[in-house]
């Protein structure tokens, strides 16, 4: 039985708000409103279901009014629903709502009044962030299901060489797609009870994760054409350029290339005072998911089998340069160039040529 909507207090004007700040406090069963006027007041507060019809309902008293919410798993539905209602939506960043994780007292009444009460101020101080378009966020998702697989794939495949190492037998090296092939081919198929269902489970997700790899391959031939560019560069395959472009969605979004870096969290982050100026890490902000394939994407460019071009020459020089993390910043900076190097090709369509003719000269 759906449960029902129950309001904490009712006291909603006929007339339009234009100047009212509506505070959302969304979680998967409920969502907690809070309403203030021009001045601060606090004129609604009320408890509804975390349902389209019913959020509809709650905010239909005060047309294009400003809407606060925090990232979460329902922001992106219930963001684009609104913003289509014509409300000013801002999805706050929770690095930036400190006030609401390290409150004294938190509940989700006081934290949908925090919002309000933000979001009446400055929404800048939020650091807003857009969502991604619905279509976007579908195709998406069957990237991430593609990489759900094969993470379960290799958990089971060192599962099986713990489960075997632990009664004294050695499994045979081999690819994940090989391995439960030559598991058997070494008689290693029946080393423990269960062997030979975990070898099957394998080999199913080996056959999902071909299909969705050419079900992306598709995708991005036909509804992305955008990222036969990308794949120009040497490393960036059709999981990587689809990625990129489904992460950014429009690249006008940004005013320099070197913009995208920032945002993908691959510049260090700052904290200077005075004549202090510390080396720290990188920020880490934005798609995890999309700096992940850059940095595998830089981990070929600087192996053994990439290519001779500028991208590598860069890394390989930071290499040089010795030190106990040479390699790891020369992966991070080669992952922030790539992902300049490929908003670049997206906005100029250009050719790629991985070394300038001086450089091949030479």
């Amino acid at each position: 039985m759906r449960p029902k909507s129950r309001r904490l207090a009712v006291r909603k004007p006929n007339t339009s708000h234009p100047s009212v700040t509506i505070g959302l406090d969304v979680s998967d069963r409920w969502t907690h409103l809070c309403a203030l006027d021009a001045e601060g007041q606090c004129i609604e507060r009320m408890r509804v279901a975390t349902r389209e019809s019913a959020l509809v309902e709650a905010c239909a008293g005060y047309p294009r009014s400003r809407v606060v919410l925090e990232v979460g798993p329902h922001s992106p539905w219930v963001s684009r629903m609104l913003a289509r209602l014509q409300y000013e939506v801002v999805v706050a960043n929770p690095r930036r709502v400190k006030l609401i994780g390290r409150a004294d007292r938190k509940t989700d009444r006081i934290d949908a009044e925090t919002l309000a009460r933000l979001g009446r101020m400055d929404p800048e101080l939020l650091h807003p962030i857009a969502h991604r378009g619905e279509q976007a966020q579908k195709d998406l998702a069957l990237l991430r299901v593609r990489d759900g697989l094969v993470r379960a794939r290799t958990q089971l495949i060192q599962r099986g060489r713990g489960l075997a190492k632990a009664l004294g037998v050695r499994l045979p090296a081999s690819t994940a797609t090989g391995f439960a092939k030559r598991v058997r081919e070494a008689g290693s198929g029946d080393v423990f009870p269960g062997m030979e269902e975990l070898l099957t489970a394998i080999e199913q997700l080996c056959v999902s994760i071909r299909k969705l790899e050419h079900e992306i391959e598709r995708l991005g031939a036909e509804r992305y054409p955008e990222t036969r560019r990308l794949r120009q560069v040497a490393g960036v395959g059709p999981i990587t350029s689809l990625a990129y472009v489904l992460t950014i969605e429009d690249p006008r979004r940004f005013a320099r290339s070197r913009d995208v870096g920032a945002y993908l969290g691959l510049t260090p982050r700052q904290r200077e005072s005075g004549e202090a100026r510390p080396e720290l890490a990188i920020s880490k902000r934005g798609d995890e998911f999309m700096r992940r394939l850059l940095i595998e994407a830089a981990h070929y460019t600087l192996g053994p089998f990439g290519p001779d071009s500028e991208l590598r020459r860069f890394g390989l020089r930071l290499v040089g340069q010795g030190g106990k993390r040479a390699k790891k910043r020369a992966v991070v900076a080669v992952a922030r160039k790539l992902a300049v190097l490929l908003h670049r090709l997206w906005v100029t369509a250009e050719v790629y040529r991985p070394l300038q003719p001086a450089q091949r000269a030479a």
